[in-house]
């Protein structure tokens, strides 16, 4: 096929469609060669033209095509050594997905073709295979950008007034009653008003969206009949992942995603997009070549000394070599991307610490911290670190630089002991309840940099964490040796289901107990999609291959008394700007106050806890007073924000206990508003006077709001 080319441009990566025609751009500095492939059809075996790229500008290959337009399906040869001794390991027998495309046609089929080597050769991944790939490959798409906004704009929410909500595209709307059947599990489903409203009365203003990056399903899952449901195997970083569109794979899925964020945004909620910029799906030098490793694999990957293996930060096989210049601009091009194309909000960085990562230590100061810090576009959006991953110094809890916010694992795992009657200090209690000072504030950080969390979806499902002291994964078929033996967890008295009434209803009260901490505290909270409905993964902890009933929120059978205790639990945070602070408590007399601390820890006697109390305390048992105003901010006018009062007790211990209300400058009279005993919240209740004894039943919390002064 005779087709007219002109040369092009370097510049924007990728290809662009620019009304008249298509720019295509690659970037690879160790290729001696690359042909362009065109497809006429998702299926096709065979590319119906291929075009040589005669020029280079740099390392970037180019080519200009006038006759080409949105819809054109696509993929690249590459020409250059087979030599993986000295990391290159090009084989132009496969099509390669364009790492710049924006939307990626269908998904891989497993096939021995598209490994470069011959599978069960002698020579292993040294040998080299001469068969075609391009059958089983999912072709690149070229794509429209224009898009019809509505002149939406972000709704910019500050950290202090954020709800975070973790959600599943598929599994958050696929077995939804009241979702039409056509668009279940998809985009189109996630902005559907049915799904919006929900989110809306729950007090959500921000969904953070599992990864919706084109990703692989692994072949060993492939063939044991399971699923990535997880998707943290991303190939595409600027493609919405097609399995979760409802107006087709070949550039719909971008559409349609854009107007599911145009319609949360319509509604005030936040898209927060979980991202995997640590590793591909291309795996170990045992994996396959669909992209980057036949591209260039000594660029885009860390190598090992010995470059036929590739260093492995993330215990997925590979890491993205963020050293690079051309990775981090691919990085920073998808951020980018993101942001002003797709228009979302902010991202969450999976295992972050391997970005920080310059050869072998973890440098919070590192080149790709740096670049994002002075990015005009990228620093202005929410970012959020996973602060950890498998490598050697690779834990970072509150060690990432200021700007950034962190999945303070350090909170729920202190929550978690303390609700589960574990020994554990009151000091770093109230640590974690204050927004974790001792992890944020010395940076000059906030304690909205903590993000507050007792449940993720790595993990148990907070029913789950209280109904199962082990984990139970055998469906995932690793025989109950994958996911976290240590979960901190308890089942109160009975492993799993039980139809005994007393440990059922101590389990409702123990959900209770961990949403009110977690809407309580300083920082900002982070609730898993279901937990407030109870949803179960029946006891798995790392249901990563679980694509099923046993992931997707069960909506017919909701705990409608949690869901309703968890909206006005969400709701009384948002109505009270004392529990949502965005500076640090002091620990001094407020102004015009007297000697009235802006906080303030009591013992149950009453007394005011002392230094031997913090730090030799095991405690389950304390009492804290927060003072409405003493909150030294101002609204965005600049006026005084004054809230209400409150005293928070917290009893982990067993059973009741007798508590004595602080003295009369604290507040002349009390009224009771929650009791997680009771399932009770807002409804105020008695009038209790200063220095009066409560009673606190046993593994409860009890929030008393301040009538006189």
């Amino acid at each position: 096929m005779d087709i007219k080319s002109y040369p092009g441009h370097p510049y924007p990566l990728g290809a662009t469609w620019d009304g008249k025609g298509v720019n295509f751009a690659l970037y690879a500095d160790n290729a001696t060669g690359v042909e362009l492939c065109l497809f006429n059809k998702r299926d096709d075996k065979k590319e119906v033209a291929k075009i040589e790229l005669t020029e280079r500008t740099h390392q970037i290959w180019h080519i200009y095509l006038p006759n080409a337009h949105p819809g054109q399906l696509y993929g690249y040869r590459v020409h250059g050594p087979y030599d993986p001794s000295n990391g290159h390991r090009y084989n132009a027998n496969k099509l390669l997905i364009d790492p710049y495309a924006k939307a990626i046609a269908g998904t891989i089929a497993w096939h021995d073709s598209l490994f470069g080597y011959v599978l069960g050769h002698p020579d292993a991944d040294l040998s080299f295979s001469k068969t075609d790939s391009a059958p089983y490959v999912p072709k690149s798409v070229v794509v429209d950008s224009n898009y019809d906004w509505e002149g939406d704009k972000p709704p910019k929410i500050s950290y202090h007034k954020t709800i975070i909500y973790e959600t599943h595209v598929k599994g958050f709307t696929k077995l939804h009653p009241d979702i039409p059947e056509e668009i279940k599990g998809t985009y189109a489903a996630l902005g559907h008003p049915v799904c919006i409203k929900y989110l809306k009365d729950l007090g959500i203003t921000a969904i953070e969206l599992m990864p919706v990056h084109h990703f692989v399903l692994d072949r060993h899952l492939a063939e044991r009949g399971l699923g990535n449901y997880w998707g943290y195997n991303s190939i595409g970083f600027f493609a919405p992942d097609v399995r979760y569109s409802g107006s087709g794979p070949e550039g719909g899925q971008v559409a349609e995603f854009k107007t599911m964020v145009k319609e949360l945004h319509k509604a005030g909620i936040e898209v927060i997009l979980d991202v995997v910029y640590n590793h591909t799906g291309e795996g170990n030098h045992m994996g396959p070549t669909i992209s980057f490793r036949g591209i260039d694999n000594a660029s885009y990957y860390r190598l090992t000394e010995n470059k036929r293996f590739c260093m492995d930060y993330t215990g997925t096989g590979n890491t993205l070599n963020v050293m690079m210049p051309n990775v981090l601009r691919l990085i920073m091009d998808s951020l980018r991307y993101w942001i002003l194309e797709m228009h979302v909000d902010g991202f969450r960085f999976d295992l972050a610490s391997t970005l920080a990562r310059e050869l072998h230590e973890v440098d919070r100061l590192g080149s790709f911290f740096d670049i994002i810090h002075q990015d005009p576009v990228i620093s202005q959006v929410k970012l959020i670190a996973e602060p950890w991953d498998i490598g050697e110094g690779g834990y970072m809890v509150g060690k990432f630089p200021p700007g950034w916010a962190e999945w303070n694992g350090k909170y729920r795992d202190c929550l978690r002991d303390y609700w589960r009657g574990a020994d554990s200090m009151l000091g770093e209690f109230a640590q974690r309840f204050t927004g974790s000072p001792d992890l944020y504030q010395n940076d000059y950080r906030k304690p909205t940099a903590s993000i507050n969390f007792i449940t993720a979806h790595d993990g148990f499902t907070l029913h789950d964490l209280v109904s199962y002291n082990e984990k139970h994964n055998m469906a995932n078929g690793e025989d109950n040796n994958d996911g976290e033996s240590h979960n901190r967890s308890w089942n109160c008295g009975v492993e799993g289901p039980t139809e005994n009434a007393a440990i059922i209803e101590l389990r409702l009260q123990q959900k209770r107990n961990f949403l009110a901490s977690l809407f309580l505290s300083q920082g900002v909270p982070m609730i898993v999609a279901g937990d407030e409905l109870g949803r179960t993964q029946r006891g798995n902890n790392n249901a990563y291959c679980q694509d099923n009933e046993i992931s997707w929120i069960d909506w017919e059978n909701a705990d409608k008394e949690l869901l309703e205790f968890s909206r006005k639990i969400i709701h009384f945070r948002r109505n009270h700007p004392v529990f949502r602070r965005r500076r640090w408590f002091q620990g001094e007399p407020v102004h015009k106050q007297g000697d009235v601390e802006d906080i303030e820890w009591f013992l149950p006697e009453g007394t005011k806890m002392t230094q031997e109390n913090w730090l030799h305390d095991y405690a389950k048992s304390l009492g804290v007073y927060l003072n409405g105003h003493g909150i030294r901010t101002v609204g965005p006018k600049g006026e005084q924000i004054i809230d209400d009062s409150f005293y928070v007790i917290f009893n982990a211990y067993h059973d009741r206990l007798d508590y004595t209300l602080p003295p009369r400058k604290y507040g002349k009279q009390w009224t009771k508003i929650i009791d997680t005993s009771k399932s009770m919240i807002t409804t105020e209740e008695g009038a209790f006077e200063a220095g009066e004894v409560i009673v606190v039943e046993g593994r409860s919390v009890v929030v008393l709001k301040q009538q006189g002064k």
